[in-house]
């Protein structure tokens, strides 16, 4: 045994919902909680975020293939996939944002999509 007192453990933070849909509602609801602008500026933000996350994308690929010869590599393909997965985020967030049913209009409309695109036995 040692004579240093032991050091307290950080307060458990709550974990993150495992579930999408219950994730996207508890993030509009954080967001929705501190949103700085209301109304239509406040809807109209919502969406142009999306356009601020597909930027990191591209920002995110042209860093991980070296394209801009002055900076060279500075993004992993890993960083690729982190910033495709804010961009879902941020869509089914501000998909949520313009209605409460959010689970089935994505629904609805990835089989729209599917249908289309695979063929009606899809």
């Amino acid at each position: 045994m040692t004579d240093q007192p032991l050091l307290p453990e950080p307060p458990a933070s709550p974990a993150p919902s495992s579930d999408l849909w219950a994730a996207v509602e508890d993030l509009w609801t954080w967001l929705d909680a501190n949103r700085p602008h209301g109304g239509q500026e406040g809807l109209l933000l919502r969406m142009l975020k999306l356009s601020e996350e597909v930027g990191e994308v591209a920002q995110a690929v042209i860093g991980a293939t070296g394209q801009n010869p002055r900076k060279g590599i500075t993004h992993t393909w890993e960083d690729v996939q982190g910033e495709l997965c804010d961009v879902v985020i941020t869509a089914l967030v501000a998909l949520r944002t313009l209605t409460p049913d959010t689970r089935e209009v994505f629904t609805r409309h990835l089989a729209k999509v599917t249908e289309r695109s695979l063929g009606p036995s899809a």
